[in-house]
């Protein structure tokens, strides 16, 4: 009984080594991450193999194993740019992105844990910088923020690229002019849109204008030509054919009395 503590004593701190070691020898990777392997006693950071994938892995205890995610993830950045006039522009922004899961060992060993600090987001901003800067307010306000979004995503993403990131997409979520440019603007594009109203309604009423014209020089020249066709025989036999067909009818009583100027017959009465 005396000697089982001295045989005890030894064989717990073994277990207790060997479940340190087993602790510091296994790694169990997430889902949508992947790992790094660095080799103490190598040559460091491993940048010939792919990344451990998900899932659990045995590894010598004294190397160690950096997780990285790599999904799809999106970052923020609110920042201040210049316009081609000079003016300050708040642009709210955010991009999706990924590290490109090959190359994730370059990226471990060149970047570091922290990229998007380092890399991503100066990138964006220096890009941001460059294309606004083409650009008046107003048309950042109008018409070409679909046209900075795409310009400032092929900016960053040419040069992201070469740096171990893929760039899925940058979405310009906001774009804020100072109060009295934004002001004045509106105020403008309200005058443009009356002005374009205002000659509509010229061009409408010219038009209708035109149209009445149109009809009534129709209708003078039907008259001119019927006037013109008609000769004093003509309406002598109409006027002889409308009489035969008034004496015709059964109620009514025609009494013929002689010519009148034109030569046709005279009615004096009905009943």
């Amino acid at each position: 009984m005396d000697k089982l503590p001295k045989i005890a004593l030894p064989a717990i701190f073994a277990l207790i080594v060997l479940v340190i070691i087993f602790s510091k020898s296994t790694v169990t990777i997430g889902s949508g991450q992947a790992g790094v392997l660095y080799r103490t006693f190598g040559d460091g950071v491993v940048t010939d193999e792919p990344p451990m994938g998900e899932g659990f892995h045995i590894v010598a205890p004294w190397n160690k194993v950096f997780v990285y995610e790599v999904r799809q993830q999106e970052v923020f950045e609110k920042m201040n740019v210049l316009s081609s006039n000079g003016l300050d522009i708040k642009l709210d922004a955010s991009a999706w992105f990924q590290p490109k899961f090959n190359e994730l060992g370059k990226l471990h060993q060149e970047k570091g844990e922290d990229y998007v600090q380092r890399v991503l987001l100066p990138t964006i901003r220096s890009a941001a910088r460059s294309v606004v800067g083409r650009y008046t307010p107003e048309q950042l306000y109008s018409s070409k923020r679909d046209a900075i979004q795409a310009e400032i995503f092929e900016e960053t993403k040419k040069i992201v690229e070469d740096e171990y990131i893929q760039l899925n997409e940058i979405l310009v979520r906001d774009v804020t002019l100072p109060p009295t440019i934004k002001e004045a603007i509106e105020r403008k594009l309200r005058q443009e849109q009356e002005s374009l109203e205002y000659e509509f309604r010229l061009v409408t009423a010219k038009k209708e204008a035109e149209k009445v014209t149109i009809e009534a020089q129709g209708k003078a020249d039907a008259n001119r030509i019927l006037s013109a066709s008609l000769t004093d025989k003509i309406l002598q036999d109409k006027g002889i054919d409308a009489t035969l067909k008034l004496s015709e009818s059964p109620n009514t009583k025609v009494i013929v009395v002689g010519g009148g100027e034109s030569g046709l017959p005279l009615i004096l009465g009905n009943n």
